[in-house]
């Protein structure tokens, strides 16, 4: 890995939360295909695209996590089973209104942004620009996605308060 200038030990640090973050994103999209196949309800059309959308949007991710990890030269985790041991998201029933699936997807958010930020930690006690700057932007992303939905689950009296505080 001389060819990237980086420290082998602190990289591995950074790698370590990549692969987290990697086992978050990938029980996050089976989450997100589970609430798009089983949303139900006058959200359907909206929800429906919605979590398509944001699936879409974590499969991209789950690949450029990957490639960063080897980018680095290590393996990322790839089974199931090792992702349900280290990913902070857990799985979700199907069962769940319209309004329960945005929650737990809001709370999963909180999850993987801490995570990020963890990452981003690590990456820049290893002078890793490369990882800092790929997770920077999915913070930045994941935090307007949040907003939104936090903006559809208000209830139009608190968006007024909200305004008025």
């Amino acid at each position: 890995m001389s060819y990237l200038n980086l420290n082998n030990e602190k990289t591995s640090k950074t790698v370590k939360q990549l692969d987290v973050l990697l086992a978050d994103y990938h029980m996050y999209y089976q989450k997100l295909r589970n609430f798009h196949w089983n949303i139900v309800g006058t959200s359907f059309f909206y929800l429906h695209e919605q979590f398509e959308e944001m699936y879409n949007d974590a499969k991209e991710k789950i690949d450029e996590i990957a490639e960063r990890i080897l980018t680095l030269r290590y393996q990322p985790s790839s089974n199931y089973s090792e992702y349900l041991d280290l990913s902070n998201i857990k799985e979700s029933t199907s069962k769940k209104t319209d309004k329960a699936m945005v929650k737990e997807l809001l709370e999963d958010h909180s999850k993987i942004l801490k995570q990020m930020r963890l990452v981003v930690e690590k990456a820049d006690d290893a002078e890793d620009e490369g990882t800092i700057d790929m997770i920077g932007a999915y913070i930045g992303e994941l935090e307007k996605t949040s907003w939104m939905l936090d903006a559809w689950s208000m209830k139009t009296e608190d968006t007024h308060k909200a305004i008025d505080a």
